[in-house]
């Protein structure tokens, strides 16, 4: 395996892995206590997580096919984004602080720029060329 596909790779499937649990977590220990307000809001973190985490499992892959595309930093980004995007959406629905949903445009500026910047990585490349 392609030492820089790995990390990729990995973090998809903890990403995936966590968002199942909360996922699960969600539908269940949360349903007595949280708003159903809130509980939507749990659920669209879990929807982007996953989304998020079958875009780096992709980026991974893609990665194991080619070493004419450097694709760590949109990966970089599409993860860190999830983190950032998600998290904050937990901790407000945990913590019932709605200020933390401040952070939460922070991790969706970064998934866009980890989308963008790997749209451009991907025009770029010329496979078998």
């Amino acid at each position: 395996m392609k030492s820089n596909a790995r990390p990729i790779l990995i973090g998809g499937a903890l990403l995936a892995g966590i968002g199942v649990a909360f996922g699960a977590f969600g539908s269940h220990a949360l349903e007595s206590w949280a708003t159903p307000d809130r509980l939507d809001t749990w659920q669209t973190a879990v929807r982007y997580q996953l989304i998020h985490a079958l875009a780096l499992l992709a980026v991974g892959a893609i990665q194991l096919q080619t070493s004419q595309l450097r694709l760590m930093g949109p990966a970089f980004c599409l993860g860190i984004g999830s983190l950032i995007f998600s998290g904050s959406l937990y901790a407000l629905v945990l913590l019932q602080q709605p200020l933390l949903g401040a952070v939460t445009p922070l991790g969706g500026l970064a998934q866009i720029a980890g989308w963008c910047w790997l749209t451009v990585q991907l025009w770029r490349w010329r496979p078998n060329s």
